[in-house]
């Protein structure tokens, strides 16, 4: 009970002088404000990254799809390695493909090949720097697209090489201005006449390239205009619905029957690489994770500075109280009563700038979000790190000057004026 009221004297004592210096200790607090916001907004900002990243996964490839083809990815491996793979993985044609749809019946596919730079033309306006895919009709279905007006071609014009295509929502927009219908107009692709016959929904963006300013033709028409390329098509892949097959299972069928195509041995490795969602996702979790271990840190250097700042106030705070703490002394206050009133307000300091910090941190992290349309979110776990770490700030930075006040000899202390 005693200790109790020790603990509750300590602390009215410590608020007490806080408040008796307003100016002071706000100035004081401020450093751990921005230190604790600081933490926030860089922990909302990654967070905030791993949902746009994956939003971005989600919108280049679906649910349940995977890609193949001779390199799926090349963010993460070396220039050797891409050389390396180049040599020894071969390219996938529509060859392949349609082995694989003979092969695996319980799998859909839709070849791929894409260029940008592509001017599409209506009357005098043009959508510059578009880009072009060639793709198979099967394509809406593997990643899940949303025809807003109109349909995506089928496979009789995809058979047919016929000159239709389907435009993204910014194409529409920029080629279009009037919000009519564009589906049955006449567009032009690399001066060749193309028919309209749908429009996909807005999607935004994907790893900062707009998924909008695009057009999908047959992928049979791509091949006979642009042909495909020296490192072949990438193919799009999923499990039929009515198969009620996971994704894992459609790429383990896959992968074994192009294995079998390429004539791969037991025990060697693939001809060919496999991208898959969870594959992304993982590689930009660690990015992410190598992000957060370095820029936290950097981030919280701010936090040892607010530390820093209320270590000198209080050593200040102690040498203005010299004869106050004689006094007590004199009257019979124990060291551990001046050194706990002493720890107290620097602990109240660090934890009322920490929680002034993460309501900062919270604002800029809304206004942030709001004014440049950022994907940003406040997590839990940044939240507890900033006041776990405001609170041990107050605690290592208010124990040199409360021991030093608890030490003080109370004849010199009363001497002092």
């Amino acid at each position: 009970m005693q200790n109790k009221d020790t603990l509750k004297n300590a602390i009215g004592l410590a608020w007490d002088s806080i408040l008796a210096h307003k100016l002071r200790s706000f100035l004081t607090l401020l450093g751990v404000m921005i230190g604790v916001a600081s933490v926030i907004l860089v922990g909302a900002a990654i967070d905030g990254l791993g949902i746009y990243a994956e939003q971005s996964v989600s919108k280049a490839f679906g649910s349940e799809a995977y890609l193949f083809a001779q390199i799926a990815a090349t963010g993460n491996m070396s220039r050797r390695e891409y050389f390396d793979r180049l040599k020894t993985n071969k390219p996938i044609s529509m060859r392949e493909v349609n082995y694989l749809r003979s092969s695996v019946a319980n799998t859909m596919y839709s070849p791929d090949s894409s260029r940008g730079g592509v001017d599409i033309k209506h009357d005098n306006l043009t959508a510059d720097t578009s880009t072009l895919h060639g793709c198979s009709s099967a394509l809406a279905d593997i990643k899940d697209f949303n025809i807003v007006d109109g349909r995506f071609f089928t496979e009789s014009e995809e058979r047919s090489q016929s000159t239709v295509a389907v435009i993204g929502d910014e194409t529409r927009t920029v080629l279009f201005p009037d919000d009519s219908s564009p589906v049955g107009k006449t567009i032009k692709i690399s001066g060749i006449d193309f028919t309209v016959v749908g429009v996909q929904e807005k999607l935004g963006s994907a790893f900062g390239q707009s998924q909008d300013r695009t057009a999908y033709i047959p992928i049979t028409t791509y091949l006979r205009l642009y042909g495909s390329g020296n490192q072949g098509l990438s193919v799009f892949a999923r499990p039929r619905l009515e198969s009620g097959q996971k994704m894992q299972q459609s790429l383990d069928e896959t992968r074994v029957a192009l294995r079998n195509r390429f004539h791969a041995q037991p025990g060697k490795g693939d001809k060919f690489d496999i991208l898959t969602p969870d594959a992304i996702r993982g590689f930009i979790d660690n990015i992410l994770g190598l992000v957060a271990v370095v820029v936290v840190p950097v981030t919280s250097i701010s936090l040892v500075v607010g530390g820093i700042v209320i270590m000198n106030i209080m050593l200040v705070s102690v040498t203005e109280r010299t004869r106050e703490i004689g006094i007590r002394k004199a009257l019979g206050a124990r060291q551990v009563d001046l050194m706990l009133q002493v720890l107290c307000e620097s602990v109240l300091m660090s934890m009322t700038g920490g929680s002034l910090g993460v309501l900062l941190g919270a604002a800029l992290t809304i206004l942030l979000g709001n004014l440049f349309s950022l994907t940003l979110r406040i997590t839990v776990p940044y939240v507890a790190i900033s006041i776990f770490v405001s609170s041990a700030v107050g605690i290592v930075s208010g124990w040199y000057p409360a021991s030093r006040a608890a030490k003080l000899d109370p004849i010199t202390a009363l001497r002092s004026e």
